[in-house]
Parts: structure tokens; C-alpha cells; sequence
């Protein structure tokens, strides 16, 4: 697979948001994030979205400069308008609020509404955890879970993720959807023409599907059965409904060239550790804990016990020094972009251990 330099590929997305018309912070942040999911291991949250993110800039369904509005209600909530700005952008700016204010309340919450998709959860957590501050942060997204017992898909896959700092560690990061898995895995699946496991989605009939594009079609199947489905409804009605952005199948689809605004919705709540304990006695209880998880008796083919967050940042080091690989086809799509742009894509580089 083609190898690339991950700064040279955060450069070349940003110059490419700038030349559609984004600002520089809106443009820095959104490349920021989107390479920076591709160093992690999660390439469907990755460069492969900038082709579909440009389209529809261009297009005007996503506001390339957006006014967003940032109004405080009492000392620790901020309502969040995106002006239907790209979704890495706008929460970037409500994280950066938010973090402001929570170093003097101790815990704030954070609604936006009229937002986009936002990449990986995530790196929003990962921005609080730089500076002390747990985070949770969830979005909802276009339909893709049906309700338990359904065939037809309702909620989105409603991302939950939690990031808790460790002072001289990776944080500890917990990423992940309300569904079996991340719709985007089943779109980069459908994108490659490779089949995807059973039990992940079911097709437009309610019958559990293999293929990606069938998959598409009908709906991803929440984790954990019924529970799953519990947890989507909940992150629903914190995103969509508290927020007053869009909620279950009012949510527009990126992908759907006759949809609307998407008008996602997004929810963050900030912990200021400080508040709670003397940031030096959390950080020695997190390494206890960490270290006695770690020291668990192992299961039988088991090396090392890995805490959340720490693959992520094993990949993150490895790919920075050997660089981030791309399919043909998203390759293609990047060059297709840049060409009409103006903009090069850069040369491919060689990865050390493939010589």
C-alpha cells in the first residue's frame, strides 16, 4: 500500500481546506484531527473523509466559514451554535472554551448543535487530558442502529468516549460507538470492495449481511444487544434533543447527495482534576491501578495486558516514524482532489521495513 509522511499529508489537507475556503484555525484543527486519527489506527475516521468533506464544502452544505456562536449559561455551561461548520472545527473551538472555563468552575458541559461529523471522539478527550481535564464526549450521526427488535435503522452509531489523564503515561482513552462497530469501517470496507464480518450489520430485509454495501443499506447492530441500543437512545437525547440539534433519523448523511444540513449534534462534559484532588495524588492512584491491571494473571496466548489508549499510541509512534499507509483508491481520490485544486499531493515514501 502507498506510504506517506503524516506531516506532509496534514499540510497537504490543510492547504486544501484552505483553498475551499476555510479559515487557518478551522483549516489547522480539522487536518489536525483527521491525520491524526490515520497515526492512531483508525483510518476510517482518517484522510479517507477530506474527498467527501470538500464535495459537499464546495457544494455549500458544509459552511466553509462559520460564525461560531458561543453563549454561557451560569458558570458552567456553554451552548454551542457550529453554524454548520465542518465538525473537527467547530468542537475544536467549544473544546478550547470549554477547557478555558473549567479551570475555574471545576466541571463544565458543553451542547453543540448545527455541527457535522466530527472524526474520532477521541481527540477531543485527548485535548483534556493535555491539560489535566477528564473528558467525556459523545456526538450522535445519521441513522445506522435499528431499535432492539427493529429491522430499520434509527439511531445513529452514537459515539462514547472518555479521556482521563496520567500524568507521566498515555492517557487512558476510551473510544467507541454504540453499534458492534464504527459505521465509517463498514463505508472504508464498502469504499475497498472488501466483505466484512457477520454479526456487524444486517441488510435492507433485517438478515445479517457480509457485504459492506448491503450493509449500508440496512443498519449496524448495536453492541451488546439490548444494552447497546439503551446506550445509543441515551447518547440521542444528550446530542440531539438537549443540544437542539437533529435527533435519530433527522440526522442528515454526508453520503446522501439529495440530503439537507446534517445538524449533528454534540455533547461534552470537562473535569477539572485539580477540583477533586491534588493533581499529584490522582496521577500516583492512576499508576496503581494501571500497573495492577497490567499485572493481572494473563490469559493463555496473552503477551501484555494493554490499558485503553495505549494501542493508539503504539501506532501513533510506530507511524510517525514509518509513515501512514493509504489505499489505492483513497490515494486516487486524494490526488483526483488535489489536482483540481491545485494542490500536490505529496511524493510516497518508503516505509524502513519494507526495504
Amino acid at each position: 500500500m502507498p506510504i506517506y509522511q503524516a506531516e506532509e499529508l496534514r499540510v497537504f489537507t490543510r492547504e486544501v481546506l484552505e483553498r475551499i475556503g476555510l479559515k487557518n484555525e478551522c483549516a489547522y484543527n480539522a487536518s489536525d484531527a483527521l491525520i491524526r486519527a490515520n497515526l492512531e489506527g483508525v483510518d476510517s475516521h482518517g484522510i479517507s473523509r477530506l474527498s467527501i468533506y470538500a464535495k459537499r464544502i464546495m457544494e455549500g452544505r458544509i459552511n466553509a466559514d462559520p460564525e461560531i456562536k458561543i453563549e454561557k449559561k451560569g458558570s458552567s455551561v456553554l451552548v454551542v451554535d457550529g453554524d454548520n461548520g465542518l465538525g473537527q472545527a467547530v468542537s475544536a473551538k467549544a473544546m478550547s472554551e470549554g477547557l478555558s472555563l473549567v479551570k475555574e468552575s471545576g466541571a463544565v458541559a458543553v451542547s453543540v448543535k448545527n455541527s457535522n461529523h466530527f472524526g474520532t471522539a477521541s481527540y477531543f478527550c485527548q485535548m483534556a487530558a493535555e491539560r489535566g481535564v477528564v473528558a467525556l464526549a459523545f456526538t450522535n450521526s445519521p441513522s445506522g442502529i435499528p431499535p432492539w427488535g427493529g429491522t430499520k435503522a434509527f439511531f445513529g452509531t452514537n459515539p462514547i468516549a472518555f479521556g482521563f489523564p496520567t500524568g507521566t503515561k498515555e492517557p487512558v482513552i476510551i473510544d467507541m460507538s454504540t453499534s458492534v462497530v464504527a459505521r465509517g469501517k463498514i463505508i472504508l470496507a464498502a469504499k475497498q470492495g472488501q466483505s466484512i464480518p457477520k454479526g456487524w450489520a444486517i441488510d435492507e430485509e433485517g438478515n445479517e449481511t457480509e457485504d459492506a454495501k448491503e450493509a449500508l443499506k440496512g443498519a449496524v447492530l448495536p453492541v451488546g444487544g439490548a444494552k447497546g441500543y439503551a446506550l445509543a437512545l441515551a447518547v440521542e437525547v444528550l446530542t440531539g434533543l438537549l443540544s437542539g440539534a437533529a435527533f435519530g433519523p433527522h440526522v442528515q448523511n454526508i453520503y446522501d447527495n439529495g440530503a439537507d444540513q446534517a445538524n449533528v449534534g454534540h455533547f461534552f462534559i470537562l473535569l477539572d482534576v485539580e477540583k477533586f484532588m491534588p493533581e499529584g495524588v490522582f496521577y500516583s492512584l492512576m499508576e496503581q491501578l494501571l500497573s495492577e491491571i497490567k499485572e493481572t494473571p494473563k490469559a493463555e496466548g496473552v503477551e501484555e495486558i494493554l490499558y485503553p489508549g495505549e494501542r493508539r499510541a503504539r501506532a501513533l509512534s510506530k507511524n510517525l516514524e514509518q509513515g501512514i499507509e493509504l489505499s489505492e483508491q483513497v490515494e486516487e481520490e486524494l490526488r483526483i482532489l488535489g489536482s483540481n485544486l491545485n494542490v500536490d499531493l505529496p511524493k510516497r515514501s518508503i516505509c524502513r521495513n519494507s526495504l
